[in-house]
């Protein structure tokens, strides 16, 4: 979906398939048409943005043989489909019964990192529309916290550099000019906007910035426009923006409140959790773990890694941090120049959700993604972007 800003330029609005796992290309084309395609036709659009999750096997297929890369565009094409932007922070098995920590790696000090999204900027700027000469890809935030050294560290930045000479000899190549944004993200190196600036003004290179979750900006309850003023201020471009929504409890020392949060206590993905207190944020690395004694406090609200729907927030006593998102969208898309022109709608854990508010089919999770997009095209419009054909 495709706005006109009151500047004058465009801002791309997508939903990212990362919701649909798939390892192969077969299986991306797949998602095209039993998944994309019904979302567009609910939205009543000619033409639907996607943020493509491509996997390791999916994108050297892709890499390595131009004839499946014009295919694909081709099938996007014939399913009123565009792709602007690329979510390339999990490598594979997204869609495995348990993810958790295996969603870091390979991190940024390892060659695979640095290989694949190579790969993803190229194919990325095969499968742009015509009419767009810029795309975007996220990537995760260095690494987990955890054995990252000082060794490891200066191998990421360079693999960064040699990233930002690859996206510059791409650029002379295709005349298409990719970008890559690290995406912060509780428990990592980079856990919030503010831990980016450093790293990424190091390298000082406008290919290489970062990509704003607003879940992830909730859950570590930064206020969104000392976080944006910061990174403007720095000059960090905001290469996109996911806007996603985290679960929130005003009052986790009650025992209903509790109840409520371990219905979100699911086994597949890491649900970072934190709160804040006197001395400084607070948190654990899954929800579980703070519902299980006394590890975080509890006398403030807690906010969990859970990307709820945007457009239905969980019932009552809990709810969502879209208000963060609201105010985070005001901000990068509401002035008088966007601070990113690349949006992506990115709730991947509708099948983690509690049994009861799960997705039955696929038509329903149509449903569900198509009010979120629904809900995000409104929010554009009243802060005076135009939607266009």
């Amino acid at each position: 979906m495709r706005f006109r800003h009151p500047d004058g330029s465009t801002v791309h609005l997508a939903y990212c398939t990362n919701v649909h796992p798939a390892e192969t290309l077969d299986g991306v084309v797949a998602q095209l048409r039993d998944h994309c395609e019904p979302v567009r036709r609910r939205l009543g659009r000619d033409r639907l943005g996607i943020g493509l999750w491509l996997a390791r096997d999916a994108a050297r297929t892709l890499d390595t043989d131009p004839s499946a890369l014009r295919a694909l565009r081709a099938e996007l094409d014939r399913h009123g489909l565009e792709v602007v932007t690329l979510n390339g922070f999990p490598y594979q098995g997204f869609g495995a019964e348990e993810v958790k920590y295996r969603v870091y790696k390979p991190d940024w000090a390892d060659a695979e990192r640095l290989d694949h999204t190579t790969a993803l900027a190229r194919i990325l700027a095969g499968l742009l529309p015509d009419d767009v000469g810029e795309g975007s890809v996220s990537t995760l935030p260095l690494a987990w916290r955890t054995a990252y050294d000082d060794t490891r560290a200066e191998r990421a930045r360079t693999a960064l550099r040699i990233l930002a000479e690859r996206l510059d000899a791409l650029q002379e190549l295709t005349d298409r000019s990719i970008r890559v944004g690290l995406e912060p993200e509780p428990g990592c190196v980079i856990e919030t906007t503010h831990d980016a600036i450093a790293p990424l003004t190091a390298i000082a290179h406008d290919r290489i910035g970062i990509c704003v979750d607003t879940c992830h900006l909730a859950t570590s309850f930064e206020d969104p426009h000392t976080a944006l003023d910061a990174l403007t201020t720095a000059g960090v471009p905001i290469v996109k923006s996911q806007l996603s929504a985290a679960l929130h409890a005003e009052h986790p020392h009650l025992p209903d409140v509790r109840e409520a949060l371990a219905a979100f206590d699911e086994p597949r993905f890491l649900h970072q959790t934190r709160t804040v207190t006197a001395d400084g944020l607070r948190g654990t690395d899954d929800l579980g773990e703070a519902l299980g004694g006394d590890v975080l406090p509890d006398a403030a609200p807690w906010r969990a890694h859970f990307h709820v729907p945007l457009h239905a927030a969980p019932a009552e006593p809990l709810t969502s941090t879209l208000p963060v998102l609201k105010t985070a969208l005001t901000r990068l898309v509401g002035g008088p120049r966007p601070l990113t022109r690349h949006l992506e709608v990115e709730t991947y854990t509708w099948q983690a959700l509690p049994s009861e508010l799960r997705p039955r089919d696929r038509g329903r999770l149509a449903d569900g993604i198509a009010a979120e997009l629904s809900l995000t095209r409104d929010l554009l419009t009243d802060l005076g972007l135009k939607e266009l054909p």
